[in-house]
């Protein structure tokens, strides 16, 4: 354990991991405000706190699975193509997918939705701390005991600095574009080959993965804001056609 406190990787690593939890769980946390919402004040605290604690169980026992499967040959270049469609993602306009979960009237109800609910949205997460781990089980764990409840209890604190300084999901989304790129070139199939012939790719790969993301997801959300202005702007128009029709 003491060597890893003087390790340089362990603590990016260990860094990664939190940054990701944190950039990552923003959905989750709403989806349970919202499965609590109709709650007494009184339950709304334990549905928080029973939900978010079941929750945190599921995942941990979730990422280290994925950690040994992640370890079968090209699983990882699986891996790391989905966590690029994550990252990128994550930087295109938000469509309102919170609006679908259902507030729960009982306590019991509440917690087994916010349980399904984060079981769906934390692929990504599961995925994404896997590859920060890079199989170390003593990083993984740490890494999701610090960030964890830091998601939990800073919920809504870490949502509204997000929403009041972008810049955090795009720095976030690059982590994930260089952690795919750094998991793909890991995998058992390619390694040994890049090891021998491309070593230069442990950099270059995470840096393309970074900056792809980046540049894809930007464009990407730029197009989704055109053509979401040019819908509102028809719809804005469609009054006015039919007041005209009509005073014909």
């Amino acid at each position: 354990m003491l060597e890893h406190l003087a390790d340089q990787q362990f603590w990016i690593g260990l860094g990664q991991i939190i940054l990701v939890n944190i950039v990552l769980s923003g959905d989750n946390a709403v989806v349970i405000a919202l499965a609590a919402r109709s709650l007494p004040a009184h339950q709304q605290k334990k549905a928080v706190f029973w939900g978010s604690g079941a929750a945190v169980v599921m995942r941990i026992v979730l990422t280290i699975v994925a950690v040994e499967i992640l370890k079968v040959a090209y699983l990882k270049l699986v891996g790391a193509a989905l966590l690029l469609w994550i990252a990128v993602q994550l930087l295109l306009p938000e469509g309102g997918d919170g609006e679908h979960v259902t507030a729960s009237g009982s306590l019991g109800a509440a917690i087994r939705t916010i349980l399904i609910a984060d079981l769906v949205m934390s692929l990504d997460n599961v995925i994404a701390v896997a590859a920060a781990a890079k199989g170390s089980l003593t990083l993984l764990i740490i890494g999701l005991a610090l960030s964890i409840p830091l998601v939990i209890f800073g919920s809504t604190l870490l949502l509204k600095v997000m929403d009041r300084f972008p810049v955090i999901v795009t720095v976030g989304a690059g982590l994930l574009g260089w952690v795919a790129g750094e998991m793909a070139v890991t995998d058992p199939a390619v390694g040994a080959w890049v090891n021998a012939n491309a070593a230069w790719l442990h950099y270059g790969a995470p840096a393309l993965g970074a900056l792809g993301v980046v540049i894809v997801g930007r464009q990407l959300a730029r197009r989704a804001e055109h053509a979401e202005a040019a819908e509102r702007e028809l719809v804005d128009l469609a009054p006015h056609d039919e007041h005209t029709k009509a005073h014909r």
